[in-house]
């Protein structure tokens, strides 16, 4: 699948979530793209991917401090927990590869359980 294939179907997935008020793509390059989810004025989620390396970073900002987040470096996925973001948690839970929805679900239950929405 082309990278622009795959911002397509990113961007639907995004427009699914009724707490994303507003897509903007930060940057695109013929590999990777990078967007900014805007939920409140110091509330985004960012996703980057470059298709080459394989890098993907999916994360949950609040006030200018990462809240959650999953990435995948090299081809192996670990997740930032809500309980601890400098935490690399690698459990089979951790090391998960999850789509663009299925973060943004998580997303969604994470901001309901912290009254942020």
């Amino acid at each position: 699948m082309q990278l622009d294939e795959r911002t397509r179907e990113r961007e639907t997935a995004a427009r699914r979530y009724p707490f994303v008020r507003q897509i903007i793509k930060i940057d695109e390059t013929y590999y990777s793209v990078k967007y900014r989810l805007t939920v409140a004025p110091d509330l985004f989620i960012q996703l980057y991917f470059n298709e080459r390396s394989g890098t993907a970073g999916l994360v949950l900002v609040y006030r200018r401090e990462r809240l959650y987040g999953r990435d995948c470096e090299s081809g192996g996925w670990h997740c930032h927990p809500i309980e601890d973001p400098a935490v690399h948690d690698a459990s089979p839970e951790g090391r998960r590869a999850v789509s663009v929805d299925e973060f943004l679900g998580e997303v969604q239950d994470i901001l309901v359980r912290e009254n942020l929405i």
